[in-house]
């Protein structure tokens, strides 16, 4: 017996069959109707990249444990993008000069990051990224999060499906210093402990604090700053809460759009000030969708320009996961709308005839690659969700016409031949 390759996939990537893919097609499109709306223009990039980018700036966990790394035959170490940040960053540094700042844009790449396959965590997947890049203005912040709530509400989610909770780090680094009592050679780590708090069992982050150095009067007093709510900028320096575009969000008219909430603080090493995360507010489904925040020097990499950056990416396993747990899935669309049978093998040019004036007509048309009876090939047209079929006989060709039958009412007409398209049309509106 022969030995056949597996036919699955590699582990943690997906086929999409066509069912799924256009599932996955009419949710996107609607996505990229509403980002463009706002006056983001889209853009792509590489999926190799020099390795030094991420290792640079996406953090330990990306960068050490996650990245797709080879060599090249020059020698050069690169790396299957596991994010799209830095890239766009490189672009923008790259063309600042020809740019008009500032800039919107927006991108939809597969990324690629080894992980252990999970619920809502795979090694492949794809991911709208939206970026504003030039600005420091808290206005970024409010379109940002109005974006958020319309590609959402696109979808069929209504707003209490969801919620943005937003933090801003400058806030929690002051929190931390002048609240709590944590020397600043140890911030960082207490932002990992943060990072965590919400997945980790009280006794457990109790032992970890511990271990990072802080008294038990500290760790008593970093949950209770956790947990404070707007409380928390009361008790923070004014210099810091007046320089904070979050705070200015949540003193505006926009301030219904986001949770300030001090447990937000995001992983990646590139956020300087605003973060935030999107969560599932269901029950069966209570975890982080998407997140993203404000970067004031990852540009800086690549270019002496200061070029501030706020964006978010939005995966595409966590938000189906969403749309699922909330019923909001599209069906798949049907493979064609129109049928057109030629009942001979004489006909079959014809019948593509018939067929190249649908399609001008934008109706999804097809015509039998093989010959089969006629019943077969009504047949097949229904399963494949045509609403109509077109069929060319002999007699009906040689007068001018063809005979069009619905295929929900199983009604059938003779029509002239250049008012085919005009009938479908009306027949499918019925």
């Amino acid at each position: 017996m022969p030995e056949y390759l597996p036919t699955a996939p590699y582990r943690g990537t997906r086929d999409f069959l066509p069912p799924e893919m256009s599932v996955r097609t009419q949710v996107f499109g609607k996505l990229y109707e509403v980002i463009e709306r706002y006056g983001f223009q889209r853009y792509d990039g590489p999926i190799l990249e020099s390795a030094e980018i991420y290792e640079a700036k996406s953090g330990e966990e990306i960068a050490n444990q996650q990245l797709y790394t080879l060599t090249d035959r020059g020698g050069r170490r690169l790396a299957l993008r596991p994010e799209m940040t830095p890239s766009v960053a490189r672009m923008i540094a790259g063309h600042a000069g020809a740019l008009q700042f500032p800039v919107r844009w927006y991108s939809h790449p597969n990324c690629h990051r080894y992980e252990r396959p999970q619920r809502g965590r795979v090694r492949e997947h794809w991911q709208i990224n939206v970026d504003i890049f030039g600005s420091t203005s808290a206005n970024c912040e409010i379109e940002i999060f109005e974006l958020i709530h319309d590609m959402l509400v696109s979808l069929g989610a209504s707003e209490d499906m969801f919620v943005i909770r937003a933090n801003d780090r400058n806030l929690l680094s002051s929190a931390l210093t002048d609240v709590v009592g944590v020397p600043s050679e140890q911030l960082t780590e207490v932002f990992g402990l943060v990072d965590r708090w919400e997945k980790v069992e009280r006794d457990k982050l109790a032992a970890a604090a511990t271990e990072i150095g802080l008294t038990d009067k500290q760790f008593e007093k970093l949950s209770d700053v956790l947990g404070s709510g707007t409380d928390l900028l009361a008790e923070l320096p004014s210099e810091v809460t007046e320089n904070s575009n979050l705070v200015k969000v949540l003193r505006s008219g926009s301030a219904d759009l986001v949770r300030f909430d001090p447990m937000i603080v995001r992983g990646l090493a590139y956020y300087t000030s605003t973060v935030f995360e999107v969560f599932d507010t269901s029950p069966e489904n209570r975890r982080a969708l998407f997140g993203g925040g404000s970067y004031s020097d990852l540009a800086s990499l690549f270019t002496p320009q200061q070029i501030p950056g706020l964006g978010f990416g939005m995966g595409d396993v966590t938000l189906m996961d969403f749309l699922k747990t909330h019923d909001l899935l599209p069906q798949p669309r049907n493979e064609v709308d129109v049928v057109v049978i030629p009942v001979a093998e004489d006909l079959e040019d014809a019948a593509r005839s018939v067929a190249t004036k649908l399609r001008r007509e934008g109706l999804r048309t097809s015509v039998p690659l093989e010959p089969r009876k006629l019943g077969k090939e009504l047949t097949r047209a229904d399963k494949a969700g045509a609403r109509a079929v077109v069929i060319v006989g002999q007699e009906d060709w040689d007068a001018g016409n063809v005979t069009i039958r619905s295929l929900t009412t199983r009604e059938q007409r003779q029509v002239a031949l250049e008012a085919t398209p005009a009938a479908i049309a009306e027949l499918l509106d019925e």
